[in-house]
């Protein structure tokens, strides 16, 4: 850089001799979960090229570079990973289904469902955010999927049961804490409980959700233990 000095000799901003420049072309929007803001914003995906400069003017091209997302609140940029985490509305989504399915595969491991446990599996799905989930709409799932001869829920988590879990489970476990993983396991846990000590149906339904959210064999054994100790 060259220093510049204005009229009365004070130094001013310093002219940029040689440098680079990019040129961001936007190839796709949406909404994400901005890092930046903390919060659900729009952002545009930009692919770039950069060029050399002389004088602040782009002569000569040094290659592409990119893509990278800018959030359309903050204008800060970030790696294209971040499109991996769900937005606040999609996580709460998430976390309200594998709530669901989780009370809903207890329930159908216990092989009848008594009035405690539907009670305790109400309002373990009521508090994920359905509201209006009654005790009476779970019986009727439990026996809509009994009845489901595509599924098998007669034998310790059968191989459907434990894919449907996976399958709600698995895209949810990275994006919460340590914490929050143990927490619904609780939850399944003092569903199976509600009417009385585990089956070993409850148990194995309750191993693989504990396996679902990445959570290891010895805490699920450690949290299995806790649920039975009254609070």
């Amino acid at each position: 850089m060259l220093p510049v000095r204005g009229r009365d000799g004070r130094a001013t901003r310093p002219v940029r001799i040689m440098g680079t420049r990019t040129a961001w072309t936007p190839v796709g929007d949406g909404e994400f979960f901005c890092p930046g803001c903390g919060g659900d914003r729009n952002y545009q995906r930009l692919t770039g090229r950069r060029r050399f400069t002389l004088l602040g003017v782009p002569v000569l091209p040094r290659g592409a570079t990119g893509p990278v997302v800018e959030c359309a609140a903050c204008r800060h940029h970030f790696g294209t990973d971040v499109l991996d985490h769900p937005t606040t509305s999609r996580f709460s989504a998430m976390l309200r289904d594998a709530v669901h399915t989780v009370a809903l595969a207890v329930l159908a491991a216990g092989g009848t469902c008594s009035r405690t446990s539907l009670e305790a599996a109400a309002g373990a799905v009521r508090g994920a955010g359905f509201p209006d989930c009654t005790e009476d709409q779970l019986a009727a799932l439990v026996d809509a999927l009994a009845a489901d001869t595509g599924r098998v829920f007669d034998q310790p988590c059968g191989a459907s049961l434990a894919i449907e879990l996976h399958e709600s489970l698995d895209p949810l476990a990275p994006h919460l804490a340590g914490p929050g993983r143990e927490s619904i396991l609780l939850q399944a846990a003092r569903i199976a409980l509600a009417d009385g000590p585990y089956t070993p149906a409850e148990r194995e339904v309750l191993i693989t959700i504990g396996a679902a959210l990445t959570i290891c064999s010895d805490d699920v054994t450690r949290l299995l233990a806790a649920a039975r100790t009254p609070s």
